[in-house]
């Protein structure tokens, strides 16, 4: 039993160990991080698998991206956010479910707070560590930086394919324009990227890349962030949980 204690105390000194410090959590209220984790991860793996690596990147400001690619964002990967304190308890318990019944990792339950730590800190390698520490990191940062600048934060800083990160990048990148002129269906598409944008891809895959658009539409419409029908989505609400077919597009390496 004492054994245990110790190796249980070890492992929590581990954890806590792995983390940034708080007052780095602190400074993201005024300043706009140069790089990420999961930036240096990517360049990494270009760089053993014999690539140069990338970083195609432009800074906006929230004011500066259209309503829609925020309403596509937030119905898409965290219906609550602007509700809740940096966790989704009911989703995160679906996915451990999932997980469990599957014996795997799968994607699901992290809110928009937990994919910036994971970003900002960690990296997209599934372990209990890495989550554990995620959980404290999305504490803190709830705890320090407002909603708005949370989001300001996550549409600058996350992938968006092959060294592409940030939505100014992302829309001009696949559209041609600024995220500020993005309508419905275009931020609909963006959107769609978030959970596999190297998989779910207009360039890489195109009809997956499509499934998962028409997705986030009915998403955004049964949110009520659309008011108009688009064809071929239906009436019925989108399912709670992805198809077979949905899941293996949003697999993680």
């Amino acid at each position: 039993m004492a054994g245990g204690g110790v190796a249980l105390l070890g492992y929590g000194l581990y954890v806590l160990a792995g983390l940034p410090p708080r007052a780095e959590v602190r400074a993201l209220v005024r300043t706009n991080p140069r790089e990420t984790s999961v930036m240096r991860q990517r360049e990494a793996e270009a760089r053993k698998a014999g690539r140069k690596p990338r970083r195609v990147q432009q800074w906006v400001s929230l004011r500066q991206v259209s309503r829609a690619l925020i309403y596509a964002v937030v119905a898409a990967e965290d219906a609550k956010f602007f509700g809740h304190e940096g966790f989704d308890w009911v989703a995160m318990r679906e996915s451990v479910e999932r997980d469990v019944k599957r014996r795997r990792f799968s994607r699901g339950g992290s809110t928009i707070t937990q994919q910036l730590a994971k970003n900002l800190y960690f990296s997209t390698h599934k372990t209990i560590t890495r989550k554990l520490r995620e959980l404290i990191v999305t504490s803190w940062i709830e705890d320090e930086v407002s909603k708005p600048r949370i989001l300001e934060l996550y549409l600058n800083l996350i992938e968006w394919g092959d060294g592409i990160y940030g939505c100014e990048a992302a829309s001009r990148f696949y559209y041609g324009e600024p995220a500020a002129a993005l309508d419905d269906t275009e931020a609909a598409g963006l959107a769609a990227m978030i959970p596999n944008p190297r998989r779910i891809n207009p360039r890489v895959a195109p009809q997956r890349f499509a499934r998962a658009q028409r997705r986030v539409l009915r998403m955004m419409r049964w949110q009520g962030y659309l008011r108009w029908d688009v064809k071929g989505l239906g009436h019925a609400p989108p399912s709670p949980t992805p198809s077979q077919e949905e899941e293996a597009d949003v697999e993680a390496e």
